[in-house]
């Protein structure tokens, strides 16, 4: 991640890296008719960054430490807007656990039974035709696998 590089580089660089960070993040967010306060952009920025699909408790544990005054209300709003703007979208994982991702190009996920961790992959998904689909409106299309990844394969 350039955000990581540049921590372990230079902090004069870092300083300036990040603050064009947050200033492209309030310029999307702009962009897509969001008011850029602090805590939007840090959470935006947070997804971006680390691409870990979190949930809403990931990224108010890990926001907390730099923003004392955030609330899971703030972070789940936040989210909210985010969703009916298109920038992130819902990953169903399990029954209770809901994920959220960047809205990139389309691409798949796989969830490793063993370590949890989920993985992103390209795949074409308005390749696949369904017959039976031909008269509905689609709004949201996912791929979704369950299995063993192969670091946890291989231990």
């Amino acid at each position: 991640m350039q955000i990581q590089k540049c921590i372990n580089y230079n902090l004069e660089r870092c300083d300036s890296f990040m603050k064009e960070n947050i200033d492209n993040i309030s310029k999307y967010l702009l962009e897509n008719n969001i008011k850029p306060s602090f805590q939007r952009i840090k959470i935006l920025e947070y997804i971006l960054v680390n691409k870990n699909h979190p949930t809403v408790d990931d990224i108010y544990s890990k926001l907390i430490k730099e923003i004392p005054t955030l609330s899971k209300t703030t972070v789940y709003n936040t989210l909210n807007i985010f969703l009916n703007s298109n920038i992130v979208r819902y990953i169903y994982t399990e029954d209770n656990e809901l994920r959220y991702d960047y809205m990139e190009e389309n691409h798949g996920h796989f969830k490793c039974n063993s370590c949890g961790e989920i993985y992103d992959f390209k795949i074409d998904i308005d390749y696949f035709k369904i017959p039976e689909l031909k008269k509905f409106k689609t709004i949201e299309k996912n791929v979704y696998y369950k299995g063993v990844c192969p670091k946890c394969l291989g231990n």
